[in-house]
């Protein structure tokens, strides 16, 4: 693992101090330089560069738990300095998406910024959280306003045909979104490196095709998915499921492990190592729809892919020498009836939850 020098982290006190005012929402005072538009933030990094720091950037929506800590402590064992943008990225959203419904929670994510700069102090080999970008859109797509259409007009990165495939297939502007806003954002920080969860699987393959394609001077990083002590991806929106709709989400995991012991018992078709996922779905979903609308949460499976870790072509037979990818979607619907003083999660229990998850099957030696 790469760690970079810590002889020349000292900040100078014309530009780099690690406590500047934040005129966002108050005068109140962070750890960290707060952008909002571009050509700040670029001298803030030229001043990076002259003085020989290493900058590792973690992108995000905002929402931030346990999954993102983890990227941007991987990213301060790695460089001096970090960055985090939190943008909501609308040109990822589809039409009848759930853009206005995503939680945005500034309040509480700076609050967690500083807590993982406290804690990051305590080692003096750590970087630390000195950047946080949160642009508006307007400063994110400058020229006219970002369209969510599939034909819709604009400056857009494509990386297909990998963005067609599994999520793509059901949200055809997602990994659109995703290859533009990174585009962008890796243009604008010029990060020696960038961290990314391995949950969306699919985005770190588009990522790291993007950036070998346009020769983007970023590294790009890969950390392990983070989960709940019950096995439960972390996930910005899982603040919509409460406790019903997250017991009965588990299904989702429990049907992808499945899955992988099948293969690692020595199975490599597709319909042995799939058959043992939906064969928990089913019984689970069976079992469930057996219940009354006040007992029960309801899911529809949206696919599960069994798939090549390079290309994310579809397998009928898994190579023991190179693995594969358990990836899938799943989709939990509102709740039909619900009961006083139940945990029904952010929304009352009312909004859409899809939940995606993988594993990846290791080659067998």
């Amino acid at each position: 693992m790469f760690r970079c020098a810590r002889s020349v982290i000292t900040p100078s006190p014309s530009s780099l101090s690690r406590t500047v005012t934040m005129s966002l929402s108050s005068s109140r005072q962070y750890s960290f330089q707060v952008f909002r538009d571009v050509p700040p933030l670029r001298q803030f990094r030229r001043q990076l560069l002259l003085e020989n720091r290493s900058l590792g950037f973690v992108p995000t929506m905002g929402a931030l738990h346990e999954g993102h800590l983890s990227l941007i402590r991987q990213a301060a064992s790695e460089n001096t300095d970090v960055f985090v943008s939190i943008f909501v990225n609308p040109t990822q959203f589809g039409v009848n998406e759930d853009l206005d419904k995503y939680p945005r929670t500034w309040d509480s994510d700076v609050a967690k910024l500083e807590e993982i700069n406290d804690e990051l102090s305590r080692d003096a080999q750590n970087g630390r959280v000195t950047g946080i970008l949160a642009p508006t859109p307007q400063v994110m797509y400058p020229t006219m306003p970002p369209s969510s259409e599939v034909d819709g007009q604009g400056s857009f990165v494509t990386i297909t045909p990998l963005a067609h495939k599994l999520e793509g297939a059901s949200r055809p502007v997602f990994f659109r979104g995703v290859a533009t806003v990174c585009t962008k954002l890796f243009n604008i920080v010029l990060a020696d490196r960038a961290y990314f969860g391995q949950k969306d699987v699919q985005q770190t393959v588009i990522i790291k095709r993007m950036v070998k394609d346009f020769h983007i001077p970023t590294e790009i990083r890969i950390g392990d998915t983070v989960r709940e002590h019950d096995g439960l991806a972390m996930s910005s929106r899982n603040v919509y499921l409460g406790a019903r709709r997250r017991a009965v989400g588990l299904v989702f995991y429990k049907a992808m492990k499945a899955a992988e012991a099948a293969y690692q018992s020595g199975k490599t078709s597709r319909d042995d190592i799939l058959g043992a996922a939906y064969a928990v779905a089913n019984q689970v979903l069976a079992e469930q729809q057996a219940l009354q609308p006040s007992e029960r949460a309801l899911y529809e499976i949206d696919y599960i892919s069994l798939a090549d870790p390079e290309d994310l072509e579809e397998l009928q037979v898994v190579d023991p020498s190179k693995g594969g990818i358990l990836s899938g979607a799943l989709k939990m619907a509102p709740l039909e009836a619900v009961k006083p003083d139940e945990d029904r999660g952010l929304g009352d229990g009312q909004v859409p939850v899809r939940l995606i998850d993988n594993l990846v099957l290791n080659p067998r030696v």
